[in-house]
């Protein structure tokens, strides 16, 4: 008798949510050891140049993270979660590594940019793989669980590095973090053999439960929304823009700690790479419990009988209202332990709002879908953050982070502006939907 593996989807969530870990621990490492990069490879320049040096780095980074995003939405729905997976992070860990032959700007872009558009893929990965293996009422949370590996990751990698700076290289230190996500493969070519409908260990009571909480059955009677639109009529749509929108203003919030946590650190409080690595974890600490909270708060609400629709916008709302004072008061943080903390509690607020903005997806389109919206939506956030990367050293001369942090109270809100206005309700859509909502394409 085949063998059956209890609560299976728990497995792959997990696993997802470890590769986020990864994901991040390879992401932050160049904004950790910078302190030490710099002054080693760009002796000649004063400190703004440096930072300058870094913003382009970075905005390599995550313009070619946006184009990986659009890529990966597609490849994700032609090739599957389970290889789809494994492209990402095998070019991923092997992009990390080669971070080690970095000699300048030219250098490091390149190998920025390949880690960029392959780490892009976790993103709209982890929304299908959602999509598919978890009911609707339990997605808000499964998203919350993987979203909260990006905080850990964030939690453990600037510690992590800051300790491995004692022992290695900064360039040693690119090799080991790249092996991470090589022998993540392992477990996930293993245990992730196709989508529930077919997988041979998962029990016929798990089958049934994630199935039948699907949205409803299409002519080949499997569990999705009979509405699976082209790339065209899923952009006719104002709700698809609503979703868009949303990510596009409020990712940037989190790329500018993302990036500038480290940098920051140690330009407002002198704090060295070891320094940075006693403070710099704290405010992931807030993006971990909100990840959980808004995943929880999500499903607790629908449990009792609200509808999608109220859930997800009070969740949303309600994140962006807590991040809206705090950043208006990073202007003036006092010391190092009030600035980690205020950072926390805007990371608390993004993390309980973008799991409900990242689960919209699933909310309005069917599975074959959810890879295409996921993977444009993500690329619209991560042109945002380019936007505001882009301004940083401009915005932040002289050690003034002012400006960018009022930027990102004005983001929030028109997060929230983005998710009423334009997704009405949020709900299945249907193709006659489409004509009655803007009737751009027959």
């Amino acid at each position: 008798m085949e063998k059956t593996i209890r609560g299976l989807r728990w497995w792959v969530i997990g696993l997802i949510a470890t590769a986020a870990v990864i994901n991040y621990i390879d992401r932050q490492a160049l904004g950790v050891l910078w302190a030490d990069i710099a002054p080693e490879l760009f002796p000649n320049e004063t400190d703004d140049g440096r930072k300058s040096i870094y913003a382009k780095i970075s905005v390599i980074f995550v313009f070619s993270y946006a184009f990986g995003q659009a890529i990966f939405g597609k490849i994700f729905d032609w090739i599957g979660t389970r290889l789809g997976f494994a492209l990402s992070i095998g070019v991923w860990s092997i992009a990390t590594a080669l971070h080690a032959f970095a000699v300048g700007l030219f250098s490091f872009g390149l190998f920025r940019s390949l880690l960029g558009v392959a780490e892009a893929g976790n993103w709209p990965g982890a929304a299908k793989g959602n999509a598919e293996w978890f009911p609707s009422k339990e997605r808000a949370f499964a998203q919350g669980l993987f979203n909260s590996g990006a905080a850990i990751g964030g939690i453990i990698a600037i510690p992590l590095v800051a300790a491995l700076t004692i022992y290695f290289s900064w360039q040693m230190i690119f090799v080991i973090v790249g092996l991470m996500g090589l022998l993540w493969l392992v477990p996930w070519l293993y245990l992730v053999k196709s989508p529930p409908q077919e997988h041979p260990w998962i029990s016929e009571s798990e089958k049934e439960y994630i199935l039948t909480g699907q949205q409803i059955l299409d002519e080949d009677n499997n569990h999705e929304s009979d509405y699976n639109p082209n790339t065209a009529q899923l952009l006719g749509h104002k709700e698809s823009w609503g979703v868009i929108i949303a990510s596009a203003v409020i990712d940037p919030i989190w790329w500018l700690f993302v990036f500038w946590i480290p940098i920051y650190l140690n330009e407002v409080y002198g704090m060295d790479v070891k320094t940075i690595g006693l403070y710099g974890w704290v405010p992931y600490v807030g993006a971990m419990v909100g990840a959980w909270f808004g995943g929880l708060l999500a499903q607790n609400r629908i449990a009792s009988g609200w509808t999608v629709d109220k859930t997800r916008k009070l969740v949303i709302t309600l994140g962006c209202l807590i991040m809206l004072p705090s950043l208006l008061a990073m202007a003036n943080p006092g010391g190092p332990v009030t600035a980690v903390l205020l950072m926390a509690v805007i990371l608390f607020g993004f993390q309980t709002a973008i799991g409900n903005v990242q689960t919209l997806p699933s909310d309005l389109f069917g599975k074959k879908t959810v890879g295409t919206l996921s993977g444009y939506s993500g690329m619209a956030a991560k042109l945002g953050a380019v936007g505001l990367t882009s301004l940083v050293p401009w915005l932040t001369a002289g050690g003034n982070y002012t400006p960018a942090f009022v930027i990102g109270a004005g983001l929030a809100l028109t997060a929230i502006a983005s998710v009423w206005l334009l997704i009405p309700k949020i709900e299945p859509l249907k193709p006659s939907g489409f004509n009655s909502s803007i009737g751009l394409i027959d």
